[in-house]
């Protein structure tokens, strides 16, 4: 049954992503990488909020599985934010790369850490 549900919430996570993507890409300018951003950062606060809340204190295998597992695994992506720090290296925009890098780290710990304390 895990299976099952890993693989749902991971398509339910990548469907998401790829909507942020989309929407990115209309309304935020420049070459930052904002969609991976903001799914990264979703995904820690919702992760923040299901350790804290759900698995510490009803320590559901199944929840477990399709959200931290499935939905946030393919909601954020680690990959892709490297791929996009490297062509941002590539082509010499060093102070947005250094930028991408440390926001990606900052916001995400600090919305992880946010939904952890918020329950």
């Amino acid at each position: 049954m895990n299976y099952i549900l890993i693989f749902l919430g991971g398509g339910l996570g990548s469907l998401s992503r790829y909507t942020i993507g989309l929407i990115s890409e209309k309304y935020l300018p420049g070459n930052f990488p904002y969609s991976t951003l903001l799914s990264n950062a979703i995904s820690s606060f919702i992760l923040g909020i299901l350790i804290s809340y759900l698995l510490l204190k009803f320590e559901k295998e199944q929840l477990r599985a399709f959200i931290a597992i499935g939905f946030c695994g393919g909601f954020s992506t680690f990959s892709t934010f490297t791929y996009e720090t490297f062509e941002l290296l590539k082509t010499c925009n060093y102070i947005i790369a250094c930028a991408n890098v440390f926001l990606n780290l900052a916001v995400c710990m600090f919305l992880f850490a946010v939904g952890y304390k918020l329950i």
